[in-house]
């Protein structure tokens, strides 16, 4: 039977690595690909994209970003640049490597490669969804690096879709724990993108910033819908808003494609959030944006990375792409369930803000 998706990864890669000891892991997309098939028992493809040059970041870099980036980010210039005065004007200092980094310049130029070729894949009709292993790399600027992000794939997948296709109405829907500030900032004022971001509380965690005030200016005022869900916030506070935020503003939307981005970071056992999704809330998000993805045809672009947890970050992500995919797959916690009670009476507060922040944009939340 022909497969109506794809996945996008190639070795090089593994190279966005920034260190031994750094929590950003280079072979997490090997090791997610090798779990995926143990468990689901079927054959996928897996393309290779190729990366992406220099004129193409001029889509969403300024030149001298993407100039220092390459010449620092090059293992070759390691001792010469490492403590380069300039590094700061460019990145902030979550992005400084460990004197043993990959890579990292050049698998990024794959990574937003890979958002490329998806975009290609679908509009041109080969595949309905398309999952792009290591992408998401959602809080780099046009002219600063930040978060452990280079280039920002998601928003060169909108833009590129934007300029080449046409399109007119995206979804960007951010489920990574941490807010998307980077891709917020790339759409403030774009009235052809949605932009939902759902995250931990920007006050209790980086980047920030990602409060529901946030919510666009000019043309794209509206169209900026920040989530920011308090710590512990599990299961059941992300149904709540999926329900009651989520589905109504994108069923009114309609939009003619998603874009979606995150990864494991929102699962209770992650070491660097405080959010308790368990491997069933994965599942469901996954079952979310199926079903939103009917909308547009199914389709639907996956970009995924995150997560600090190695032990749990396959299987947070395989229950979220099986799921997307309407895969069958039997995954179980590797942890015992958190014993925290999640805040729902904060959530539905959380909610009727938002309703009575956004009910002048959108009838649906009147």
């Amino acid at each position: 039977m022909e497969k109506d998706f794809a996945f996008l990864f190639r070795e090089e890669i593994n190279e966005y690595d920034f260190g031994k000891g750094h929590p950003f892991h280079g072979r997490r997309g090997e090791d997610f690909l090798t779990f995926f098939k143990e468990n689901t028992k079927i054959d996928f493809p897996i393309l290779k994209a190729e990366k992406v040059s220099t004129e193409d970041l001029l889509l969403i870099c300024d030149k001298d970003y993407i100039e220092f980036t390459r010449q620092y980010f090059d293992p070759q210039n390691r001792e010469k640049l490492f403590l380069s005065e300039n590094f700061f004007h460019y990145h902030s200092a979550d992005n400084f490597p460990l004197r043993d980094h990959k890579k990292i310049e050049e698998a990024a130029r794959y990574i937003v490669g890979q958002a490329k070729l998806a975009a290609d894949l679908i509009l041109k009709g080969k595949f309905k969804k398309v999952i792009s292993i290591g992408g998401g790399l959602h809080h780099a600027k046009k002219n600063f690096g930040e978060g452990f992000c280079l280039y920002n794939d998601v928003a060169f997948c909108a833009i590129y879709l934007i300029e080449k296709y046409n399109l007119e109405r995206i979804l960007i829907l951010d489920t990574d724990a941490h807010g998307g500030n980077g891709t917020l900032e790339y759409f403030y004022d774009n009235p052809n993108v949605l932009f939902v971001d759902i995250h931990q509380d920007p006050k209790t965690l980086y980047p920030g910033t990602g409060f529901l005030e946030q919510k666009g200016e000019g043309e794209g005022e509206g169209l900026k819908i920040n989530i920011p869900l308090p710590p512990f916030s599990g299961d059941n506070c992300y149904k709540m808003v999926f329900e009651e935020i989520i589905e109504p503003v994108v069923k009114e939307f309609k939009p003619q494609i998603i874009i979606r981005n995150g990864g494991s970071d929102p699962h209770f056992s992650d070491p660097l959030t405080n959010l308790n999704l368990t491997i069933e809330g994965f599942k469901m998000i996954g079952n979310k944006v199926r079903n939103l993805a009917k909308i547009c045809d199914d389709k639907e672009i996956d970009l995924i990375a995150s997560g600090y947890n190695l032990k749990i970050l396959s299987q947070c992500w395989s229950a979220l792409i099986a799921n997307l995919l309407n895969i069958k797959v039997s995954i179980s916690e590797t942890y015992p369930l958190p014993l925290k009670e999640e805040p729902i009476d904060e959530v539905r507060k959380l909610v009727k803000s938002i309703k009575k922040e956004f009910k002048k944009y959108w009838k649906s939340l009147l």
